[in-house]
């Protein structure tokens, strides 16, 4: 079989299966498995591919036929220009994360220090300190496994993040700059009704927001004072219909200069604010 009939092949088998972009997926399973680039392939398409490379490729195209996301079958997504490593103990970085790393960059400056609550695979903490010199980062996350996908990461991209299994604030001490977090905020009577991908292969723990999506917005707001220093920023990721809830929460938690932000879909995607002055 060719590189081409191959890939028609696991199109064929995805589409099927009711999966997305199966033509894209198919490609970017043969490219993991044969190693070629889009150009080699275009040019040698015709070219057989080796029975050992056609079992593995097999493979491949059936684990995400059952719906497997691709990032955790090539083990890797991009975000903000980086790659990130990434398994089933964590989320899979999504475009829509963006969203708060840009807002971040906004206002970050060399050696401030940043808390990154919930931080999965640590993309954000890592893309800020990628993206501001001399950047303090610490990132907490209640999984131990979670956590050394981040540590992973944060070593093949050479930085030095300081990481703290907690839930959320417990056992931290220190006050920073800037707390930003993308937590669980899916109600939990929503979750049954998410794509296959997500429901059953992405980590429970990091989606569930409980029984109104906003359990997890109230511990952190209630609790930033505590652990910013005067004038310290709050950036938050939200649902798309989450922002007025909680920017009225940080407004009532006495943050000032609120603002709701959306993405690129023109959807409300980040929640941000100013602490006090006297802490």
């Amino acid at each position: 079989m060719t590189y081409r009939e191959a890939v028609e092949a696991g199109t064929k088998l995805l589409e099927s299966a009711g999966v997305a972009d199966s033509g894209l997926d198919a490609w970017y399973l043969l490219q993991m498995v044969c190693r070629i680039e889009r150009s080699y392939y275009y040019v040698h398409g015709d070219e057989e591919i080796s029975e050992d490379e056609m079992r593995e490729y097999e493979i491949a195209i059936r684990k995400r036929a059952e719906r497997i996301p691709l990032q955790y079958i090539v083990g890797e997504q991009e975000f903000m220009g980086l790659k990130f490593k990434v398994n089933p103990n964590v989320l899979i970085p999504r475009q829509d994360t963006e969203t708060l790393v840009e807002e971040a960059l906004k206002v970050l400056q060399p050696d401030m220090e940043v808390l990154d609550l919930c931080t999965g695979s640590g993309c954000i903490l890592i893309s800020l300190m990628k993206n501001v010199p001399n950047l303090k980062g610490t990132g907490c996350d209640v999984s131990k496994a979670a956590l050394l996908v981040a540590k992973e990461n944060a070593k093949m991209h050479e930085l030095a993040a300081e990481w703290v299994r907690s839930d959320l604030y417990d056992n931290l001490t220190e006050r920073y700059d800037m707390i930003v977090s993308n937590p669980p905020y899916i109600c939990t009577e929503e979750l049954p009704r998410l794509m296959p991908e997500i429901r059953d292969f992405e980590p429970v723990e990091a989606l569930d927001g409980h029984e109104d999506g906003l359990f997890f917005y109230r511990r952190i707001i209630g609790q930033a004072q505590e652990h910013l220093k005067p004038h310290g920023y709050l950036y938050l990721e939200i649902g798309y219909d989450q922002g007025r809830a909680v920017s009225a929460m940080m407004r009532e938690a006495g943050f000032t200069e609120v603002e709701i932000i959306k993405d690129l879909a023109k959807n409300d995607r980040v929640v941000k604010g100013k602490g006090k002055y006297d802490v």
